[in-house]
């Protein structure tokens, strides 16, 4: 082996081929900043990704593909007594293929089989590991069941994804929020190296809105999950109230037929364009195109695309969410809150759609708010010197056992 390459080994729970079909993937998402010249994504599932579609997550680096497929059938056995070797029997082999690979770093995405995995990995091998989080599983949950009243069955469920979580972000040398609203998850797991790092957008399409200037129609865009917590059916029905004003909608989800019906029955359908899918390439493009952005969501969270219409200069409207607010959102004047009403939304539209100003005022004061902290090099930047950061302190490392 090449001991002058500086590989990486990426551990991840989802099935990257769904996410290379919704043309999701940032440039060099596995490998930020090109820091590494060897990158290997090991799969916790059976799925057998595009490695032409997966190159740009890595840049110029050689990628290796690997898969360790989850055993389903471990969840709903007893409690951690019985846990224990079955895990750790499922986590040898790939133990045994970080031995061969040899890595300088372990990246996890999610806490999840995978990180399991990475630290049974350290325990055996002493290689570091850095895990990301992408939401809060307490507020919206993936794994488990958070019904007022729960079976005998979804408790042991919840029990077995409790006990993987927190193994694995207790043993990681970092654990790394993609936002704020993630670390009361983050403490109640017992986690103690944390440090909240953003979501790195996408450097090479990003375009900068230079001309509030609207033409004869208002241009407006949403962007998420079509499902009841980001459901625009109140954004539809304000924009049936402006006859100068269109909305594209871009997303999928359960909500979809719905929605659509509901913009035939307010015969704004000709107004009201539905794109299921859309790569990020191309909306990172066309965001500066439109005049407003403007979304529903009761996530607690700051998404990527409320990032990516900030880092445009696109002003942006949504609504105060019930439950606590969102600290990046709350904490600085960069978009206007509405109520979460037919009513809150159309005064907004109508009031932005008339004024020029006001339109550009918000925009270019999120565009700067939002260079400062979320701009892709600045975020990069952050990746790459925690990376090196955990390295460096891994030097010299001796596995325990």
């Amino acid at each position: 082996m090449d001991t002058d390459r500086r590989r990486l080994l990426v551990i991840v729970p989802d099935r990257v081929s769904d996410i290379i079909v919704k043309g999701e993937y940032q440039p060099d998402y596995y490998n930020p900043g090109g820091l590494f010249d060897e990158v290997h994504l090991l799969m916790t599932n059976d799925d057998k990704p595009d490695p032409v579609a997966m190159q740009r997550t890595v840049g110029t680096a050689h990628l290796v593909f690997h898969n360790l497929p989850e055993r389903p059938e471990l969840i709903g056995k007893n409690w951690r007594w019985w846990w224990k070797k079955p895990l750790r029997d499922w986590a040898a082999p790939g133990v045994e293929l970080a031995r061969r690979i040899n890595p300088h770093l372990i990246r996890c995405h999610g806490a999840d089989w995978n990180s399991y995995l990475a630290s049974r990995i350290k325990a055996k091998l002493g290689i570091p590991y850095v895990l990301s989080l992408h939401i809060n599983p307490d507020v919206n949950p993936v794994r488990r069941f958070v019904h007022p009243s729960i079976t005998a069955e979804q408790e042991k469920h919840n029990a077995f994804f409790e006990y993987i979580e927190r193994t694995g972000l207790r043993s990681a040398e970092l654990v790394m929020p993609v936002y704020k609203p993630i670390l009361p998850y983050v403490e109640r797991m017992g986690a103690e190296r944390v440090e909240v790092c953003y979501n790195v957008l996408n450097s090479r399409c990003l375009q900068t809105k230079s001309d509030y200037a609207r033409g004869k129609r208002f241009r407006i865009i949403c962007v998420g999950r079509l499902n009841a917590d980001k459901d625009p059916s109140n954004l539809i029905r304000a924009v049936a109230r402006i006859p100068d004003a269109d909305l594209t909608i871009v997303g999928d989800g359960p909500k979809r037929a719905e929605l659509e019906a509901l913009s035939i029955d307010l015969g704004v359908d000709e107004r009201i364009a539905f794109r299921p899918s859309i790569d990020n390439d191309e909306l990172c493009r066309i965001l500066p195109t439109f005049d407003l952005f403007a979304v529903h969501t009761e996530y607690w969270e700051i998404n990527k695309s409320v990032l990516e219409a900030l880092l445009t200069g696109l002003p942006v409207v949504i609504n105060r969410r019930h439950g606590p607010p969102v600290p990046e959102l709350a904490d600085a004047d960069i978009v206007h809150f509405v109520e979460s009403s037919v009513e809150g939304y159309y005064r907004a539209l109508s009031s932005f759609a008339d004024d020029q100003s006001a339109r550009e005022t918000l925009g270019r004061r999120a565009f700067e708010y939002a260079k400062r902290h979320w701009d892709p090099a600045v975020t990069t930047a952050k990746y790459v010197e925690v990376y090196r950061r955990v390295m460096q302190k891994a030097d010299g490392r001796v596995p325990s056992h």
